[in-house]
């Protein structure tokens, strides 16, 4: 499915464009989402191997499920200069506005020959909403408990380059923006996509309030590595079996070392068996019971997390990560009673837009 934007987004789009509050689900676990994740490249964003437009088929998955209304759903505003300076140098911000500098980051060479005001507009823009979000889930996660941000994971994103389709480093991002609003000192990030996070390793680099674990496939990009508090390098053709005992062995430990006052879940997909851009051999079932073993020890542990979606490129990505949150919700936001809501068929509008 590709978003069809000829279409006028339906109305379950449309209520969640401008910033507000919505519900957490048992007042506990909060979705964020915005419309303004999306990039349109009139289609050419089709060309990408990643689909930008995952975010929009989980968020209406959710609803078709009866698992979210569109009320339920917080949506951000894009993160600001000053916030994402915590971060990212001035050199980098203004390099951002080449938009040949913006398609080598991007991996997408059409980008390139878009005028700066362009890209900065329907490029930029859903980059610092999604990063936004991300911020917005770590303050709703501080105050019920979870969160969910239907996006974001930009882990390839460094103070000073950008690389993998990656632009903003919204988790680290949202950390230095808790830590200078005295809301948090240390934190943890848990990345659990296939390829490992250089970019936040390169963010956090000798940092003692941080700790960063990464289970990754090691003979793909990037190269070289960074070096994170605990690297888990993997072969090629790992399964679910091998996957979850090391992750069952090593996240107690990693909890009682880093001390968080806040863990952010890296749940990139592009461990699927069969993802085109990785070699790991995850099955639909196996990506579901790592994302939910990581949010029962945050559980256990009484510390917030945060689920970012991170990378995914097979064209059952979306489908997978959508049948883990779905299962996080009916696990943490419905603590045993019926669904929400009924589940709903889309409506010929979201058909369309997601055809």
């Amino acid at each position: 499915m590709v978003l069809c934007f000829s279409c006028v987004p339906p109305r379950s789009f449309r209520q969640v464009k401008q910033p507000r509050a919505g519900t957490p689900l048992n007042q506990f676990l909060c979705i964020v989402y915005s419309q303004r994740y999306q990039i349109d490249l009139g289609g050419m964003e089709r060309l990408h191997p990643f689909d930008i437009n995952k975010y929009a088929k989980i968020y209406l998955g959710l609803q078709e499920a009866g698992l979210i209304r569109p009320e339920d759903v917080f949506v951000p505003e894009a993160i600001d200069r000053a916030d994402i300076l915590r971060v990212h140098t001035p050199d980098y911000l203004a390099r951002l506005e080449r938009p040949d500098v913006l398609a080598r980051y991007l991996e997408f060479g059409p980008a390139a020959i878009a005028p700066g005001w362009l890209t900065d507009a329907v490029i930029l823009e859903p980059f610092r909403c999604a990063t936004g979000g991300t911020l917005l889930a770590a303050e709703l996660a501080l105050r019920y408990g979870m969160a969910v941000n239907l996006g974001g994971g930009y882990h390839h994103a460094a103070p000073d380059t950008g690389g993998g389709f990656c632009i903003y480093a919204d988790m680290p991002i949202a950390i230095r923006a808790l830590q200078a609003a005295g809301r948090i000192h240390r934190a943890l990030v848990i990345d659990l996509d296939a390829h490992q996070g250089n970019g936040t390793a390169a963010c956090f680099k000798d940092d003692e309030a941080m700790f960063t674990f990464d289970m990754h496939e090691d003979d793909i990009y990037p190269f070289p590595k960074e070096t994170n508090d605990l690297d888990v390098a993997l072969p090629a053709g790992v399964t679910d079996e091998t996957y979850l005992g090391l992750l069952r062995q090593r996240l107690p430990a990693v909890f009682e070392r880093a001390k968080p006052d806040i863990v952010i879940l890296q749940a990139g997909v592009d461990v699927l068996d069969g993802d085109p851009l990785a070699n790991l051999r995850l099955t639909p079932e196996g990506v579901a019971a790592r994302d939910a073993m990581v949010f029962a020890e945050a559980a256990h542990r009484e510390v917030p997390v945060v689920m970012v979606l991170g990378g995914g490129y097979s064209d059952r990505a979306w489908e997978v990560q959508c049948r883990s949150i779905s299962a996080l919700i009916e696990r943490y936001g419905l603590q045993g009673r019926e669904r929400r809501y009924p589940p709903r068929p889309p409506t010929v509008k979201e058909k369309l837009y997601t055809k």
